[in-house]
């Protein structure tokens, strides 16, 4: 009854909340989305979004239609694979930021090792910055990476916000320079924290520098500084900075995927990384759904 390209093209509105983003996201053009999201509303005899002057919003039908549209998808991939009679193999080399392997991608990469025992999956950690070099000189295969809003790059996975975070209770001194502890360049956080900052002319001085996520936290825990970190993964024991402490608003991010240009010559490898993108772009609708 409902087509899974319709499906694919509603979870990514529903996503985004945007025909434009999901239309990027897809890989296609906003009319095609138009198209079956149309069609979709037709074979459902029912309205799935209102759209206005103001943007695009679920309705109540459309809200139950998440969890169908997840359900009938998963159902139509599993049946794919077992009547193609073919196994995913190969070895895919997956690079990923660390707050995000500390925090939402051990669930994925469970499921996804279960799903596709013949596939060697090799997991590299690191600052955005360096995973994109390393995909783009063919040492990863693919990556899930933060980016500034705006940026043409990667598959929109979901959108979050930067948000200072401190230990509870902290409460900066608006007379002295703002201590800080942040990753070293090229980390999207420290630039945008320095950025903001400077901007706003509030004096700030570095206080604790690590590569590690484990030594920052480490560190914020302690009180040595504050941290800008994405809203949706803060860790444990850490707190944002409440807004009478007068911080400036760091703005949003993106988090993306993006795939190497090997991918496109070993068919293996292509299998495999789209089957990973698909896992970690269902996980981002359940978890940032509206």
């Amino acid at each position: 009854m409902f087509d899974p390209v319709q499906l694919r093209a509603f979870l990514a509105v529903a996503r985004t909340l945007s025909f434009t983003q999901a239309a990027r996201r897809l890989g296609v053009r906003q009319s095609t989305v138009s198209q079956q999201i149309r069609r979709l509303e037709e074979a459902a005899g029912r309205q799935l979004f209102s759209r206005d002057t103001h943007g695009v919003a679920l309705t109540e039908d459309g809200e139950a239609m998440l969890g169908f549209a997840r359900t009938i998808l998963e159902a139509h991939e599993k049946a794919a694979q077992w009547f193609s009679g073919t196994r995913l193999h190969g070895r895919l080399r997956f690079g990923a930021s660390e707050d995000f392997v500390l925090t939402r991608l051990p669930e994925v990469l469970e499921a996804f090792r279960r799903e596709h025992p013949d596939v060697d999956l090799e997991l590299t950690v690191g600052l955005s910055g360096v995973l994109l070099k390393q995909l783009a000189a063919g040492r990863l295969d693919l990556v899930l990476a933060k980016r500034d809003p705006g940026e043409p790059h990667g598959r929109l996975v979901w959108r979050d916000r930067l948000v200072w975070i401190g230990a509870q209770g902290l409460r900066p001194d608006p007379r002295r320079p703002l201590p800080l502890v942040v990753f070293p360049p090229p980390a999207i956080t420290r630039a945008r924290a320095l950025e903001v900052l400077g901007r706003h002319g509030r004096a700030w001085r570095v206080s604790c520098t690590s590569g590690s996520l484990n030594g920052l936290v480490a560190a914020a825990r302690a009180g040595l500084g504050v941290m800008a970190h994405a809203q949706g993964m803060i860790p444990p024991g850490l707190a944002p900075v409440p807004s009478r402490a007068g911080l400036p608003d760091l703005g949003p991010v993106d988090v993306v995927l993006l795939h190497g240009a090997g991918t496109g010559r070993d068919a293996a490898v292509r299998g495999s990384a789209e089957a990973l993108a698909d896992a970690i772009l269902a996980a981002g609708d359940r978890l940032h759904s509206p």
